[in-house]
């Protein structure tokens, strides 16, 4: 059988299962469940030491009891066009099972090729697999990350959510300001986040446009707040904000990170 191997297991996490298993154990000891599940989240996708509390707070907002399928969007950062992988993802702690029938609803073209290396959704894998053990995935990769195509990406998995009446959780994969100082990423940040409280995507583009944030998942966060407003969402949240200074204590070029859940 074909499976998508770890690829940055022993760099952006630990690849011992014990180890990783007694990390995110520690991550979720402080989160709390949201009064109503999120329909999607934003989530981080820097190593573990730096981003991996903020994406703990993120995966935390979602009952632990949910079994249904995670639409994981992840950013390109080789240049690759949109695609889905098809075949299961190895995970330090077991693997992941991709949900076929939703995957083969899907208008995307499957690409293992493009999937190998990438490690903005490798990296959210291990968070699902040890909180909603019984889960599946698909696992989506976005290419070109304009307005129009978010639009398409979530025009697309509304349809096969419809069509496969599956119930679904979508994760947007995404750090936000890249090395800039903590106070102007701090800044630059909760200015983008601000209009997605109230889903308005355009306004987030223009912001993120208009301030050059170097926010590397937009077009998956953007994507995915299209597709739950189609089934009921109405309003998003920042659950956690952090950066990679708080950690390294270096505030003078960090990464910023944030937890975001939609209902």
């Amino acid at each position: 059988m074909k499976m998508r191997t770890c690829a940055v297991a022993g760099m952006f996490y630990p690849n011992d299962p014990s180890h990783l298993e007694q990390l995110l154990e520690k991550f979720f000891s402080s989160v709390k469940p949201e009064k109503k599940s999120p329909l999607g989240i934003v989530s981080p996708h820097a190593g573990y030491i730096y981003s991996g509390q903020v994406a703990a707070h993120a995966f935390g907002a979602i009952p632990a009891a949910f079994s249904g399928t995670f639409v994981v969007i992840g950013p390109s950062h080789r240049g690759y066009l949109t695609s889905v992988s098809k075949v299961p993802w190895e995970t330090p702690l077991g693997i992941m099972d991709p949900d076929e029938e939703f995957i083969n609803a899907l208008d995307l073209e499957v690409d293992e090729f493009s999937h190998r290396d990438e490690h903005s959704i490798e990296v959210q894998m291990p968070f699902i697999r040890y909180r909603f053990p019984r889960a599946r995935i698909v696992p989506v990769m976005m290419g070109p990350q304009d307005y129009p195509s978010a639009q398409r990406l979530a025009d697309v998995i509304t349809a096969a959510i419809r069509q496969t009446k599956r119930d679904i959780r979508i994760v947007a994969s995404s750090d936000f300001s890249h090395y800039v100082p903590a106070a102007k990423a701090n800044d630059d940040d909760l200015y983008a986040i601000e209009p997605l409280k109230t889903l308005d995507v355009k306004e987030f583009y223009r912001r993120i446009e208009e301030r050059g944030i170097t926010c590397c998942g937009y077009g998956p966060i953007s994507a995915m707040i299209m597709a739950c407003k189609n089934f009921g969402a109405t309003t998003a949240h920042l659950i956690r904000y952090a950066t990679s200074g708080d950690v390294t204590g270096d505030t003078r070029e960090v990464v910023g990170y944030a937890g975001i859940a939609v209902i």
